[in-house]
């Protein structure tokens, strides 16, 4: 399986994506976005990961490339490609099955639990049969489920965690990819996010469960695996 990353800052990087990729030896393409690569041609990959960003969605004329962007998932889509948006990526998969983007009532920031939602059912699901699930967030918008997708998780601060959409794409608002490292470079970067809010935690307490990240790792290739099968 041939697979590209679009990613759009140097310090919100793959992870442990890359480590499962590496496992499999499957092939990894990548278009930075801050380096200004232009985007591959559809043929050139089999699923798509759209990794995040501290940029919204909706920030086209500080950031140019996000209408092709934009662009360029829909028409992933609508190929058939596989595609997995992770937050930022997530909210792109979002807006490009026409749903609505916006504002959460909470900013998300550390480690935060989510669970399944009452009464949903999908094949997805069943890979994880554990009722709450440890995740790291860094995200203040958040997004409708699209029309025909199935939500897949939830947490106290937002209730569109997760979708799947036709089996093929996967939007994930949190961060099952984060290691140490990743956690270490958004702290670096992004600092000025961190809040006295509810649901903002210390740099301390979301470095101190070392547990949490192999936790996310196992997560999150129980989700590839599902979509190399697909």
């Amino acid at each position: 399986m041939r697979i590209h990353i679009l990613q759009h800052v140097d310090f919100e990087n793959p992870g442990s994506i890359v480590d499962w990729t590496q496992e499999k030896q499957f092939p990894v393409a990548y278009t930075p976005f801050y380096l200004g690569e232009s985007l591959p041609l559809l043929g050139d990959f089999d699923l798509l990961v759209v990794m995040g960003g501290p940029m919204s969605i909706f920030d086209e004329e500080t950031h140019p490339w996000i209408k092709d962007e934009k662009l360029f998932i829909k028409d992933a889509i609508s190929s058939g490609k596989k595609v997995l948006g992770i937050c930022l990526g997530a909210q792109f998969v979002a807006d490009a099955l026409g749903a609505k983007v916006f504002r959460n009532t909470e900013k998300e920031i550390g480690w935060f639990s989510l669970q399944k939602p009452v009464g949903t059912n999908h094949p997805l699901l069943d890979r994880f049969p554990e009722t709450t699930f440890q995740a790291f967030h860094w995200h203040g918008d958040t997004f409708e489920i699209p029309k025909g997708a199935t939500r897949l998780f939830q947490s106290e601060a937002t209730k569109n965690q997760a979708f799947i959409f036709e089996n093929r794409v996967i939007a994930l608002q949190f961060h099952w990819e984060v290691k140490p490292e990743n956690v270490k470079l958004l702290l670096q970067h992004s600092s000025s996010d961190i809040t006295p809010e509810s649901f903002v935690q210390s740099p301390q307490a979301m470095l101190a469960r070392m547990e949490y990240f192999e936790l996310s790792r196992n997560y999150l290739n129980r989700i590839l695996r599902y979509l190399e099968k697909q």
